[in-house]
């Protein structure tokens, strides 16, 4: 019996492994949280070309829009201009407050031009800004703007080579970093290398924009900010100045959006006024309405607005073209459920089930649900084939089944979208092809041959044969006791997050649904089996009463609550919302995790 129970739990071990597809991983910086902070890199081509490409600095005037665009506390932005060389730059500041915005833009207004152009100078300098100053919780980006093609010092004897490798070998860098790499092309004159920056694109999982006007410039870092954060641009309104107030409506469609960035795009400044859904007029600028402004737009940023219709009149110049675009910002996640295992066979049928996650908990606001649609996105690994499940809005969830058709590799993910915004959850890979043995069913059907888990022991009948009627009803008590402990569910997930001690970094939070364990598992497990984490896996949980969870430590780690030592030796009771930090003694890291019901 001894000899089972420990292949049943070297096999449970193996089978969790797998069940944690990337819950546990470390992730790397691409791999933050939807609505998270960016981390950005802006490099700008500084090119005497630039002044007939862009007489106006309409190129500066965009990149300050973006930054004005950004959160009003928590994103980073750094600032690389080149020719062939490094003019200026800025490292990483984060944004405290409007003045670090300000400061930002002034060393935009500052930069200088000079001769020639060497772009993989630029992006290389970017790639090791971001580098050296990026939060592993934000998500990064670098933002290219560029004019042409390179035009080399030939005094400094560097050849066309060179400079070919070294922009590989930042695009390698970035790509292996995670950094997407956003290009914009202005092909004022028509010399512009369209395929390099289309391919520096997409290699790292950025987008390329062309155009040939600089007019166009703020209208593509608009929609670059909106890629990079799953949202999407709301055309409001296009008018033509008249000299007088004009009024159109914004609407603001439920009380999730954190920010609502108004942009008001014209060759010439414009006043506003502003009134809320109730009726109220808004001073501009105030503790809710944020204002910004240039001389080819102006910005208005609704901090947490009302839900409803607000009515922003506009007054421009005569004749003037008046483009008004909206920019939600949510904090807003998609989740979806890991399937049993990554381990499936041709003809199992998968249960899909996905939901947004606002502040680490499940989004109850059925509105927001209302109008959105869902879709299941898969991708054979093996043939590249691509294909879509429509799923259904039910309740606050994404639902539906997908059957697997082969016995391939496939990624899965989920998209959900409405009208200002779409997210899509971490893509989870699973197999179809020979399962190892033992690995058990990842889909709802079952093949013959198959091992019975709720099969009896045949040892039984033997001891039945041998011992007393009574020592067998005693020892058969025992033993429906153990089998119902050992296959007793929980419910609820508990989040993870990793600090290094050294240098204070921290992980962005990990989600662990604990549906899909059975008896006892370890913290171990939960941080995908990591061997510095080895210790941990003396840190177990049990089910206990009423659903909820059991820990108990024998492990030489130090468990805190509250500040104080917590003694689990024997086991504790865990309730909802408790959250305990477990201080390693083999490893310079202390584990920080909560526990959900």
């Amino acid at each position: 019996m001894q000899r089972k129970n420990k292949w049943l739990l070297s096999l449970m071990a193996a089978v969790l492994l797998i069940m944690t597809w990337s819950g546990g991983a470390l992730p790397k910086a691409a791999a933050a949280s939807q609505g998270s902070n960016i981390d950005a890199v802006l490099v700008m081509d500084a090119s005497n070309s630039m002044k007939n490409s862009d007489p106006e600095r309409i190129s500066g005037e965009a990149m300050k829009m973006f930054i004005d665009m950004l959160a009003t506390t928590g994103d980073k932005v750094g600032i690389v201009s080149y020719t062939d060389r490094i003019q200026r730059e800025k490292a990483l500041l984060e944004i405290q407050s409007e003045a670090d915005k300000t400061a930002l833009k002034e060393f935009i207004d500052q930069l200088d031009r000079g001769p020639y152009t060497d772009m993989s100078v630029g992006l290389d300098e970017a790639v090791k800004v971001l580098k050296q100053g990026m939060d592993p919780a934000h998500a990064p980006m670098i933002v290219v703007l560029a004019d042409g093609n390179n035009d080399l010092d030939p005094n400094t004897g560097r050849t066309s080579k060179e400079a070919s490798e070294q922009l590989n070998q930042a695009v390698k860098e970035a790509k292996g970093s995670g950094i997407p790499i956003y290009t914009i092309g202005l092909n004022a004159d028509g010399k512009l290398n369209k395929e390099t920056l289309a391919e520096l694109a997409n290699q790292t999982g950025g987008k390329s924009f062309t155009t040939s006007s600089a007019d166009d410039l703020p209208q593509i870092l608009s929609e670059i900010f909106a890629s990079h954060q799953q949202l999407k641009i709301v055309p409001v309104q296009s008018i033509t100045g008249n000299g007088s107030y004009q009024e159109v409506t914004v609407r603001v469609p439920n009380a999730n959006v954190l920010e609502a960035n108004i942009s008001i795009m014209s060759s010439s400044p414009v006043d506003v006024k502003l009134v809320d859904p109730a009726g109220v007029e808004q001073s501009i600028p105030s503790a809710s309405v944020l204002r910004s402004t240039s001389n080819s737009y102006s910005l208005l940023k609704l901090l947490k607005p009302q839900q409803g219709d607000w009515k922003l009149q506009v007054k421009g110049v005569s004749k003037d073209k008046i483009d008004i675009n909206l920019v939600f910002n949510y904090d807003l996640e998609l989740a979806m459920d890991p399937p049993p295992s990554s381990n499936v066979k041709s003809g199992d049928t998968i249960d899909i089930n996905a939901y947004l996650v606002s502040n680490g908990q499940k989004l109850q606001d059925q509105e927001l649900y209302g109008n959105m649609t869902a879709k299941l996105l898969i991708k054979d690994l093996d043939t590249g084939d691509e294909s879509e499940v429509e799923l259904e809005n039910k309740e606050g969830s994404f639902v539906g089944d997908y059957k697997i058709p082969q016995k391939h590799d496939y990624e899965l993910r989920v998209r959900a979208e409405e009208q200002s915004f779409y997210r899509e959850s971490p893509p989870v890979k699973i197999s179809a092809k020979t399962a190892a043995s033992g690995s058990g069913n990842g889909g709802k059907e079952m093949t013959a041959g198959e091992p019975d888990d709720k099969k009896a022991f045949p040892i039984w009948p033997v001891i039945i044969g041998i011992v007393a009627l009574a020592a067998i009803g005693a020892g058969l008590a025992v033993l429906v006791g153990y089998v119902k402990k050992a296959n007793k569910g929980f419910v609820g997930q508990i989040v993870i997050e990793i600090r290094d001690e050294n240098t204070g970094e921290k992980t962005s939070p990990q989600y662990k649904k604990l549906t899909s364990f059975k008896g006892r598992f370890n913290l171990h497990q939960l941080l995908q089996l990591a061997p510095e984490l080895k210790e941990t896996e003396k840190i177990l949980f049990m089910p206990g009463k009423n659903d909820r969870i059991i820990l108990k430590n024998l492990s030489s780690a130090v468990i805190e609550k509250s500040g104080r030592a917590l003694d689990a030796t024997n086991g504790t009771e865990l309730k909802n919302g408790d959250r305990l930090r477990v201080s390693l003694q083999q490893a310079d890291k202390t584990i920080l995790f909560e526990y959900l019901a």
